[in-house]
């Protein structure tokens, strides 16, 4: 019954050219135009009429300010700015330690002093406490050198 079932399937399978495919031209489009509106003329930052404060990020703030919420740095009713979420005090901090050209010149110093104290060391490295040890005729004969008993594959163990 197998058989029979795969030959119906067989002989039924039709090859995709003999499907119908549309055409793209006689395809429906759907297109989206927008179009200005009163509010967008009267509003042109989109937000409401939300008045923006200016950016600035709560880590310049005065700390010892006397803040309503201190750890926020920031006052009672205290409009928030658009973009809080960047420039509050749990963003991450700029950094302002450091400035780029100071960073690089400490980095300098750091590799000239690693490498400085390489070269004193290996000019001040005492060398090995003994002689090396030499043999009359080298070893030339047990490394294998050329005057060295050549073992071939033929060998039998007895």
């Amino acid at each position: 019954m197998a058989t029979k079932m795969l030959s119906r399937t067989l002989t039924a399978a039709r090859p995709l050219s003999h499907q119908s495919i549309k055409p793209r031209h006689l395809l429906p489009s759907l297109t989206q135009t927008r179009c200005l509106t009163q509010a967008d003329i009267d509003d042109p930052n989109m937000n409401g009429g939300y008045i923006n404060p200016p950016p600035e990020k709560r880590q310049f703030r005065d700390p010892y300010a006397d803040w309503w919420d201190k750890q926020e740095r920031r006052n009672f009713g205290e409009p928030l700015h658009e973009d809080h979420d960047v420039l509050g005090m749990f963003s991450p901090h700029v950094y302002t330690h450091f400035t780029p050209r100071k960073g690089f010149f400490l980095m300098g110093c750091f590799i000239a002093t690693v490498l400085g104290l390489c070269g004193v060391v290996r000019v001040y490295y005492p060398d090995r406490p003994s002689v090396r040890r030499a043999y009359e005729g080298g070893l030339d004969r047990e490394l294998g050198g050329p005057g060295a008993l050549l073992v071939s594959g033929n060998l039998t163990l007895a």
